[in-house]
């Protein structure tokens, strides 16, 4: 197995190609042409999940967020971004990311996101070109007030907390969201007619909305973890005897904890 023979796989379901500009997904470290004995599915590509992989004999880490998001100017012990850095290079270890191209897949992030709350009629959000886009807007399986709401968007996401603004009066049928950082999308999600937004990341100014809308904040890794499970399965229905496993720690991997 090649390295080529994962990322094409992944590349099949979220190309590449329609990443957002400022993003650095794809293959990181490593050649196409290296030889692959074993992958590690995580979330964020840290030292830890570096060491992991060199501890379990596996010599490709496939992950949500790229290692590198922008110009690298020094690797210096200590830093996360530059220890994780060395210890694939030591390890042999080769590093691929499906970042944004796993975003606007309604198969990915947001269709999971959606999926996970029971959505009907889900679609894009914010659609572009070629049937791709952020985020993604559906239907509740049944109306609810904006308390029932949040409580169920709780029960759904597995959340100790949810960032709410004003609850919004009436019943609640559509639901739009985006997974990770979804600020920009707010006025798209007005658009659609859902009277509530879910997202992460959602900046202090943005929870002044206006009458008859509301947004949830339910954290950044909450509403985006699911994709590696949705990559490990990628993988294990395309080569069922191959070496592929998720990482022993990605559930406890948030670096946001709550008290």
């Amino acid at each position: 197995m090649k390295v080529r023979d994962i990322t094409s796989v992944i590349e099949e379901f979220a190309p590449l190609g329609i990443q957002e500009s400022w993003d650095n997904g794809g293959l990181c470290i490593g050649s196409p042409d290296d030889e692959v004995h074993g992958v590690l599915v995580g979330f964020d590509c840290t030292p830890e999940l570096i060491a992991e992989a060199v501890r379990r004999g596996l010599d490709m880490v496939v992950t949500h967020h790229p290692l590198i998001f922008g110009g690298l100017k020094r690797i210096v012990p200590g830093d996360p971004v530059s220890d994780a850095v060395s210890a694939a290079i030591r390890g042999h270890v080769a590093v691929y990311a499906s970042h944004t191209s796993a975003d606007k897949v309604i198969g990915g992030v947001s269709g999971a996101m959606a999926r996970r709350l029971g959505l009907e009629d889900i679609r894009i959000l914010d659609e572009e070109e070629g049937g791709v886009g952020l985020g993604a807007v559906g239907e509740l399986p049944r109306p609810m007030e904006a308390e029932e709401a949040l409580e169920y968007v709780k029960k759904c996401f597995s959340l100790k907390v949810i960032r709410s603004s004003r609850p919004v009066s009436g019943l609640i049928t559509r639901v739009a969201m985006c997974g990770g950082s979804g600020g920009s999308l707010i006025g798209k999600a007005r658009a659609s007619g859902a009277k509530l937004y879910i997202s992460g990341d959602i900046s202090y100014h943005n929870f002044f909305t206006p009458e008859g809308f509301m947004v949830a904040d339910i954290g950044h890794f909450e509403g985006e973890v699911e994709i590696v499970d949705i990559l490990f399965s990628l993988l294990t229905k395309k080569f069922p005897n191959f070496a592929t496993c998720i990482s022993e720690d990605v559930r406890n991997s948030n670096p946001i904890h709550y008290f």
